[in-house]
């Protein structure tokens, strides 16, 4: 059973996201917050598994709780027109990123996901991170390219469908692989080019590989 501390500073929200989380037979929400400090007291108390966080609340921030957080896998709930929120969400290397309007199998996977130490990133927010990148930067295409040179031609395959936010069961299904393997490749990948997360890679095959 996968242990899940949702906060937000909207009662209706909080709602629905327990009741699409709890849909799933697997995890239980056994903590509710509305601000940023009471969320980091209630998911130490209640020993969480996965922490569910709003970006923007009050007392602090999603960003301020996950750095207090630490060892505690936090998915964060964003939105368009909030970039410079994300990119500070990259940076401290929060375990996914789901809008608030995603689907119900969205959420659910990206629990799982970090629950079992992935990263999670929606094919939306994945797309709205790399738009933030710059393609005419030359060299931190040709330093990301350098980085990349190191991948075998089926790494680098897939990197790229990690850049495009699918999960290790999506990749599997595409290249025709099973969810371990496709787990073990992301491993070596995230090894080889000296990225901490999927979120990171993503990030450096936009540059490299785009």
């Amino acid at each position: 059973m996968i242990r899940v501390l949702i906060a937000d500073d909207e009662p209706l929200i909080t709602a629905g996201i327990r009741t699409v989380l709890e849909s799933d037979s697997g995890i239980e929400v056994v903590a509710e917050a509305a601000d940023g400090r009471t969320a980091v007291e209630r998911a130490l108390a209640h020993r969480v598994d996965v922490a569910v966080l709003d970006l923007n609340m009050p007392e602090l921030d999603g960003l301020s709780a996950v750095r207090e957080l630490a060892g505690v896998p936090v998915v964060i709930l964003t939105a368009f027109g909030i970039e410079p929120n994300v990119r500070r969400a990259i940076r401290q290397q929060v375990a996914g990123f789901v809008l608030k309007n995603c689907t119900p199998d969205e959420l659910i996977r990206a629990v799982r996901a970090a629950h079992a130490g992935e990263a999670y990133l929606s094919p939306q927010v994945t797309r709205l991170v790399l738009d933030m990148v710059s393609p005419d930067d030359t060299d931190r295409r040709d330093t990301a390219a350098a980085r990349l040179a190191v991948l075998s031609p089926r790494e680098a395959e897939v990197l790229q469908l990690i850049a495009e936010g699918l999960s290790n069961a999506e990749i599997g299904a595409r290249v025709h692989m099973s969810e371990a393997t496709i787990k073990t490749y992301v491993s070596r990948i995230l090894s080889k080019v000296d990225c901490t997360n999927r979120v990171q890679a993503a990030l450096l095959a936009r540059d490299g590989l785009g």
